[in-house]
């Protein structure tokens, strides 16, 4: 029987303006407590080179800048089951909190999707929460299992948003 996994607590301060959303961290992930930890997650990439966030540097640092860009992390899933890390095997989802999350960081006005699982499991959970007016978009998944893009496509549809 496959357990129970968790999501990670947001990363989010004050003066963040913009959420990036995630379905549920993949198995590397969790193994190292860390968004997206897979080597061939391109998201840090990407935060690279639209934000100038070395993906060299430690984690904790590239956490901090991106909380100095204004941009929060979390994830749409609070916890699931699911065998192996595709988000088309997860199962038995509960949502994170986004009505007390979006009451304490008022700032929040953007919220951006990393793939569809992650809106699907957005969408799904929220239904009649009391959620404020807020924009919100779908990303091509940062993930390898995304195979049907490019790294140059990705990163094209991911500037026009999150820079």
């Amino acid at each position: 029987m496959t357990k129970r996994i968790n999501s990670f607590a947001p990363n989010i301060s004050e003066n963040c303006d913009r959420i990036i959303l995630g379905s549920m961290p993949g198995g590397e992930s969790l193994r190292q407590h860390q968004y997206y930890a897979h080597p061939r997650n391109s998201f840090w990439k990407i935060m690279e080179d639209l934000l100038g966030i070395s993906s060299d540097l430690p984690y904790e640092r590239r956490l901090s800048d991106m909380l100095k860009h204004g941009i929060a992390l979390w994830d749409s899933a609070h916890s699931c089951v699911r065998p192996g890390s595709l988000d088309s095997n997860i199962r038995d989802a509960v949502a994170n909190d986004f009505e007390s999350l979006f009451m304490e960081y008022v700032n929040i006005r953007k919220v951006f999707f990393n793939g569809r699982a992650a809106e699907s499991l957005f969408r799904r959970h929220t239904k009649g929460m009391a959620l404020p007016e807020l924009e919100y978009l779908s990303l091509p998944s940062t993930s390898p299992a995304n195979a049907g893009m490019t790294y140059e496509q990705k990163l094209v549809l991911w500037s026009v948003s999150v820079k």
